[in-house]
């Protein structure tokens, strides 16, 4: 986009008190095989689940009050709430010298100080979705971002405080889980069966009004934005109204069935025009299951470069057999890829038996796989159809799993220092290490006494310091959960450390 377009992809977390605004995106599918939330959260979906598309409703006998009546129950109203400082004055509120020869020249004037006094209030406002029994509620990561309390409200207008399962940047997705029982889920749906012009509805909260449904057709699937500040390539763009206070919310299709997560509209005004996001169900399944079972989404990679193959490329390598398909320009050494034979020059056209022609169809395959899964690329190689079977691996190499872990597992105390002792090193800010034992600071060398002043280039200077910063690495989208720390002995020599902080499985 240049400077001199107005239209932009924006996030919507709406706030109808004025702050940060995030805008929704809706999709649809069909199944007749779904998996109930329940089912979906105790076994592992995106692995072997089978989808099946299910026939559609013929033109002009949808029924949508149904659909919409089945499904305004699962969808909830989110409100990120977090500290802001308030202003007030101390001090008497009349001085007789102030009241004859005005302001500053009464005693109180210098005896007032202003100060501050934290209060909690509404950060934003987004929707969310109801998907076990139990209470467990998908809604995007931009939703809850900052929060320090989450509130979440039912349709039957009830209130609960929401515990934060586990978040991921990198799809907006986060899971929630509610102290409640006998709610209403919805079913997931297959995304990947969804059709061009198949009917959907987006429901959620906009501009804070609940329970709003509105309807639309998929525009197109598997769309990639480059705009997207979180790099989301496969995206389901639908034309259901969506606005600020959407985001979180659900795209269903006309089996009530859960296709898409709202995220995002393209708008030039900040409010909807045509054009809506949604993250597909299945991304959003592979996610919540990976944050529930792992506390941290599960990456697997297949290590090339590639470019979507078009007819200028086709010509320039001679590729004459397929006119669509990702040209691998590069290999990466002792990746997947390698492993399985592919070549700069290959154009791979299938994953697991679905097609992938560009970046946002490739995404959206791989986004359901974790390191160690087995898959069958198909490929052309001067103009040949080939197959292969990928073991994949994550971004380390390897083919294990990663476990999110609390700031307990780093196996150590933190102690803060003195004035004198920071006077006496010459620092302005540090915590000591203190009894350490086994675990993943006694792993990476670090030992009693040594004095931590920065981890990943942020100053600390206290516990809350440390594990706010071990909490934002655990959050993060990052493959590489690592915390590389920088400090002293208490001799003055300096010393250096990189903690890996996510537990791996076998």
């Amino acid at each position: 986009m240049n400077n001199n377009t107005k239209f932009g992809i924006l996030l919507l977390a709406a706030s109808i008190a004025g702050s940060a605004t995030t805008l929704v995106a809706s999709s649809a599918l069909h199944s007749s095989d779904t998996t109930t939330a329940d089912t979906f959260l105790g076994n592992d979906p995106a692995q072997g689940g089978r989808y099946t598309s299910a026939a559609l409703t013929p033109a002009g006998s949808v029924d949508l009050t149904v659909v919409a009546e089945n499904t305004i129950n699962s969808v909830v109203s989110i409100k990120n709430l977090a500290t802001v400082q308030q202003q007030y004055y101390s001090g008497d509120d009349w001085d007789p010298f102030e009241f004859f020869f005005g302001p500053g020249f009464g005693g109180q004037q210098r005896r007032r100080q202003q100060q501050q006094q934290p209060k909690q209030e509404s950060k934003g406002m987004g929707s969310g979705v109801v998907i076990s029994t139990d209470g467990y509620i998908v809604t995007n990561n931009h939703v809850i971002d900052g929060a320090e309390k989450i509130e979440v409200t039912l349709n039957d207008n009830r209130t609960f405080n929401a515990t934060l399962v586990g978040t991921d940047e990198k799809t907006d997705i986060a899971l929630l889980k509610i102290n409640a029982k006998d709610l209403h889920p919805l079913s997931f749906g297959n995304s990947e069966v969804v059709k061009v012009g198949e009917w959907v509805l987006a429901v959620g909260n906009p501009f804070g009004f609940n329970s709003t449904v509105t309807a639309g057709i998929i525009s197109a699937k598997a769309r990639g934005l480059s705009e997207s500040s979180n790099g989301i390539k496969a995206f389901i763009q639908h034309d259901a109204a969506v606005n600020p206070g959407n985001s979180g919310g659900a795209l269903v299709n006309t089996a009530g069935e859960l296709i898409g997560i709202n995220t995002m509209i393209y708008s030039q005004t900040g409010n909807y025009s045509g054009c809506s996001f949604a993250v597909p169900s299945s991304t959003v399944k592979k996610v919540v299951t990976d944050l529930k079972q792992y506390g941290t989404v599960q990456r697997a990679v297949l290590g090339i470069q590639y470019k979507e193959l078009d007819a200028e490329l086709a010509q320039e390598k001679n590729i004459t057999a397929t006119a669509e398909g990702l040209y691998v320009a590069e290999v990466n050494d002792r990746s997947a890829a390698k492993e399985a034979g592919l070549e700069a020059g290959d154009v791979i056209v299938k994953l697991n038996g679905a097609g992938v022609k560009n970046s946002g169809e490739m995404q959206e395959q791989m986004n359901k796989l974790r390191p160690g899964d087995k898959a069958e690329l198909q490929y052309y190689r001067d103009n040949k159809l080939k197959t292969t079977t990928v073991t994949l691996k994550n971004n380390q190499g390897t083919t294990k799993v990663t476990k999110s872990s609390d700031v307990m597992s780093l196996g150590c105390a933190f102690a803060e220092l003195t004035a004198s002792e920071k006077r006496d090193l010459g620092i302005s800010a540090g915590v000591k290490v203190v009894g350490v034992k086994n675990g993943k600071f006694k792993s990476a060398g670090v030992k009693d006494g040594f004095i931590i002043t920065e981890i990943n280039n942020v100053s600390v200077n206290s516990r809350d310091d440390v594990e706010n910063i071990y909490n934002q690495i655990m959050r993060s989208s990052d493959n590489n959960k690592v915390m590389f720390i920088t400090g002293i002995y208490p001799t003055g020599r300096p010393g250096y450390f990189a903690v890996p902080i996510a537990d791996e499985e076998d």
